[in-house]
């Protein structure tokens, strides 16, 4: 073989070796996957992060609704409920909902729910299977994971209280008085404090992730449903879906340093920073889009139109795409944040609700 011959060989098994490891990303599901709630079909749709098909559908129970995978991402959990949905209280003429009673101010309602159906299940990641569910307080909504992943914090709506749930055991080992409609939960970045904030009214408190005494109880304007965090852990971003407002916290002081006005008629639920936090994500809601802010000047530098009322959502850890759970259209939304637009819509269970990027499990 001259050496032509054998340059060319070498090439050509280089070649080969690349698409043998392209076909075995493929089959194996790419770097990570997209695990969807829905809340209506009680069942979890798993989407390939290669290229955005769906790999599975997992039966997990009643109303899954918060989502989040362990760090080696082994294990996706899931909130569940038995409390009944509710419609979304009805708009006034500027798009702000009308909050009357407990029952309207809502999605869901005490009356005739199963208790036995609440809980957080846990997915086995490789077998795409839920291996069982377990009780973790009243009415699980949404929750976050300790920085060791041995903990969840969960917000526990209908009665208005934080579970320290752990995984382990899986058992509640301490129960945090908050306020009504707890919804948002979070973990700083250091893991030292986690938060809860609670809908109704626009309570937001930071509770010590080792003694679990409440450090410090904020306002804001009503319904934050979510938080997120600077890589620093120097400021936290709460939104306030009812007036189409993003809260600013100082960590340190614990005090609202900063409100920025939303484009109209967004209805923020969720808020996300992208990897390396030079970038702020909020789902809008109502008004179908993504809207991105810069998290220095917090100048507003694109809305993203995506599927009809986004509501959670989450970012690849590469930071190239955006995924939201669109709920009335039942799909996900693929968006290209280099792009600044979205590139594929996805086909989803009934009313997705929540959205966890799983990276393969190590």
């Amino acid at each position: 073989m001259n050496m032509l011959t054998k340059v060319s060989w070498l090439a050509g098994c280089a070649g080969s070796a690349m698409l043998l490891a392209g076909a075995a990303a493929a089959a194996t599901g790419g770097e990570y996957q997209i695990y969807v709630t829905n809340e209506r079909s009680g069942d979890v749709t798993v989407i390939d992060g290669a290229d955005f098909k769906v790999l599975a559908t997992i039966p997990v129970g009643k109303r899954p609704r918060g989502i989040h995978a362990s760090p080696d991402g082994k294990t996706v959990y899931v909130a569940l409920s038995g409390t009944p949905i509710q419609a979304p209280p009805k708009l006034d003429a500027h798009g702000n909902p009308i909050l009357h009673r407990v029952s309207d101010d809502d999605d869901d309602s005490d009356v005739k729910a199963d208790k036995a159906a609440d809980g957080i299940g846990y997915i086995d990641t490789a077998q795409r299977k839920l291996l069982r569910k377990i009780s973790a307080g009243s009415d699980p909504e949404e929750f976050a994971l300790s920085a060791d992943g041995k903990q969840l914090y969960v917000s526990n709506e209908d009665v208005g209280t934080a579970s320290v749930f752990n995984v382990a055991s899986g058992k509640v080992e301490h129960i945090i008085p908050v306020a009504r409609e707890p919804e948002g939960a979070g973990t700083s970045p250091d893991g030292k404090i986690f938060y809860i904030t609670c809908e109704t009214g626009g309570d937001v408190f930071a509770i010590d992730a080792r003694s679990y005494k409440v450090l410090a109880h904020m306002a804001v304007n009503p319904r934050p449903r979510s938080i997120d965090f600077l890589p620093d852990g120097s400021r936290a971003f709460v939104p306030s879906e009812s007036v189409a407002e993003l809260n600013v916290i100082d960590t340190v002081t614990y005090k609202v340093v900063k409100t920025i006005k939303l484009p109209e008629h967004t209805r923020p639920m969720e808020v996300r920073l992208a990897p390396g936090g030079k970038t702020i994500y909020v789902s809008g809601g109502r008004s179908g889009e993504v809207v991105a802010l810069d998290a220095n000047t917090y100048e507003v530098l694109n809305t993203i139109k995506v599927g009809t009322r986004p509501w959670g959502l989450a970012i690849s850890a590469d930071g190239k795409y955006l995924f939201t759970a669109n709920g009335p259209s039942n799909d996900v939304s693929v968006v290209d944040l280099g792009a600044g637009k979205e590139v594929a819509r996805v086909k989803a269970g009934e009313s997705p609700w929540g959205v966890a990027v799983v990276p393969q499990a190590r």
